[in-house]
């Protein structure tokens, strides 16, 4: 059953989940801008380089689903509390690292603190929200914080290694996490989970873990042997979860046509959309020759848009004509504005300013929407598990989206070797581009297809039905 809160403590807590969430999401994101003076200051190689962010992704999507399903067992409230004071910790002793390989260590435990923190976020903001306009609105909220936190991130992260240093990126975790933490105590309500008393699936939690971690760092290196590995042990995940008698992942959850289909077009939609982040940053600098810091602003009309969107009236169109209605409408805007950007040809303003505004329009009507049909029709009972699934494939696209459309840039331009550099990087860039609109266009049509109607009945947790044949 969900929890009653007074509306202020509620709204309270909801500040307080969405901060935090917020501080992870601008993680994975804010070092990317301070590399180059990390190499410098710590000696790393350039191959080296590439674990101070693979050693973060690796440990929070291959934990995200495990700690969703602890938050179940055990309570979400204790499993963020903890998360969010061993990501805290975490931040500390990465800015405080002087050597290569404690820095490395240091994100891989920010990794693991993340996962806990974030995963059993939304399933939290479900069970606060049990009306379907104040949910929607809630969700809103909640969806401009991970839409919008990479293009904080970059923002921040030029900033801080402008102004000050490296370091920074990693110490400004420090004042939000403890504040938030001191708040969590006195407004995030105490839940009860289920209990470990049927027992916990260890071997499922290693066979997805391993899969995860294995399937993003081999997406992240371009690493076959690794994603061979990954596949083989996610097929024996399922395996195990169909035999399981208390599972990780209850396969019952995918006979929910929402659940099901909002995890795909996560999938297709994050690999679109954070591989144009990850190709726009790039551009910027190698193209059009800004910093840092320029980067990070020409990047500011992103996240102020998508919160006009997300926060101002996406709940309003939601409850309007349906989500299923409101998120292709909101994915077809940023295929146009993907497509616009095939045709970039130098100028900030004219070519790549009024196609961020676009996306940013589309991502923050689309996002609310595809938040909420991922939790629809799910019980109580596996709120916490469905948080971790949707948070798990978004990671996955975002691995996959970045390691693709680098790959296509990389090998348009080395094709274009003769011309100009510069004109090859922009014509690499274009041609990764028309990859990202391809990734949305594919997320609609499946999203479609998926769902295109309305389940008739959820699916709920075993231990429901049994209640109700009781009474």
């Amino acid at each position: 059953m969900a929890e009653n809160h007074p509306v202020r403590s509620r709204g309270l807590a909801l500040a307080v989940l969405c901060a935090a969430s917020l501080m992870v999401v601008l993680d994975s994101s804010i070092v990317a801008v301070a590399l180059p003076a990390i190499q410098a200051d710590l000696g790393f190689t350039p191959a080296g380089l590439s674990w101070v962010v693979t050693a973060y992704l690796v440990a929070f999507g291959g934990l995200l689903l495990i700690s969703g399903r602890l938050g179940d067992l055990i309570g979400r409230r204790r499993v963020f509390l903890g998360g969010l004071g061993l990501f805290t910790l975490a931040s500390l002793v990465a800015g405080l690292s002087e050597t290569a390989g404690l820095l490395v260590v240091s994100r891989f435990v920010q990794g693991v603190g993340g996962a806990l923190a974030s995963a059993v976020v939304l399933g939290m903001i479900v069970t606060m929200y049990p009306e379907p306009r104040a949910r929607a609105k809630a969700i809103g909220v909640y969806s401009f914080t991970q839409a919008a936190g990479a293009s904080i991130g970059l923002i921040a992260g030029g900033a801080l290694t402008q102004a000050l240093n490296w370091h920074w990126t990693f110490y400004v975790n420090l004042p939000i996490g403890v504040a938030a933490l001191l708040l969590a105590v006195r407004v995030v309500s105490p839940d009860r989970g289920t209990g470990l008393r049927a027992g916990v699936d260890v071997l499922g939690a290693l066979l997805v873990t391993a899969a995860v971690m294995l399937g993003v760092y081999g997406v992240s290196s371009s690493a076959w042997g690794a994603l061979a590995a990954a596949a083989v042990l996610l097929a024996a995940f399922a395996v195990r979860q169909a035999k399981a008698r208390t599972p990780l992942l209850p396969l019952r959850l995918f006979r929910i046509r929402a659940v099901t289909g909002a995890n795909v077009v996560m999938v297709l939609m994050v690999a679109g959309m954070l591989g144009f982040q990850f190709v726009t940053a790039l551009y910027l600098q190698q193209v059009l020759g800004l910093d840092a810091l320029r980067t990070g602003v020409a990047f500011l009309p992103v996240p102020l848009v998508i919160a006009v969107a997300s926060l101002g009236f996406a709940d309003r169109l939601a409850a309007r004509f349906g989500p299923r209605t409101v998120l292709p409408a909101g994915l077809g805007l940023v295929v146009v504005g993907l497509l616009l950007l095939t045709r970039v040809s130098g100028s900030y303003f004219a070519d790549v300013l009024p196609p961020l505004l676009l996306m940013g329009l589309g991502a923050g009507v689309a996002i609310p929407a595809l938040m909420g049909l991922a939790m629809t029709d799910v019980a109580d009972a596996d709120a916490g598990v469905a948080s971790g699934l949707i948070n798990t494939t978004q990671q996955v696209g975002a691995a996959i989206g970045t390691a693709v459309l680098a790959a296509a840039a990389a090998s348009r331009t080395e094709s274009l070797g003769a011309l100009d550099h510069r004109e090859a990087l922009a014509a690499g860039f274009r041609l990764a581009y028309g990859v990202s609109a391809a990734f949305l266009i594919a997320a609609v049509v499946l999203g479609g297809l998926v769902l295109g109607r309305r389940t008739r009945r959820a699916a709920v947790a075993p231990e429901v039905c049994a209640a109700g044949q009781a009474r």
